[in-house]
């Protein structure tokens, strides 16, 4: 197999990772919400916790290493369009993933006091559920135009980059 392959195929298994993982944290997190019921909460919290910095973080790791690579092996320039704007998206994501992942730690830990006291989950649980739930979305259309920039790459320039 040529080392473009398997860049390539690492690239595309990474970005899977990270879609996915995302959209399973974000599905089970929802859902046990509804529950209102701490004991769901805190032990789907607990499991995403792990998961994010089992899965995500390995593959948050991954992806610039073998895009990298995988450009230099292509023979694309990092100032392509496209690159340039991928990057800046892959940014987005994180600066949204990251606060992310400490409210999930947060939540967690809410939710475990709220099963030891016996009591509902707690005001500041659901504020910050909603702000975890309203990061989503601007870091998964970030995920999302991602994907669509590697599929389509389209020529365009970035201003002062070549």
């Amino acid at each position: 197999m040529t080392t473009y392959l398997v860049l390539k195929y690492l690239h595309v298994i990474g970005a899977t990772v990270l879609l996915g993982t995302g959209a399973g944290i974000a599905f089970f997190m929802v859902v046990a919400h509804f529950t209102r019921n701490p004991e769901v909460v805190a032990g789907v919290a607990r499991i995403v916790v792990i998961a994010d910095f089992v899965f995500t973080t390995t593959a948050v790791v991954a992806q610039p290493v073998t895009g990298v690579l995988l450009a230099w092996n292509v023979g694309y320039a990092l100032t392509e369009g496209w690159i340039v704007l991928s990057i800046v998206l892959y940014l987005v994501t994180g600066a949204f993933w990251l606060p992310v992942v400490w409210m999930q730690m947060r939540m967690r830990d809410l939710a475990a006091a709220a099963v030891h006291d016996v009591r509902p989950l707690p005001r500041a649980y659901h504020r910050l559920f909603w702000t975890w739930f309203a990061f989503g979305f601007p870091a998964f259309a970030a995920v999302l135009g991602i994907f669509w920039l590697m599929i389509a790459r389209p020529q365009f320039a970035v201003p002062g980059l070549g």
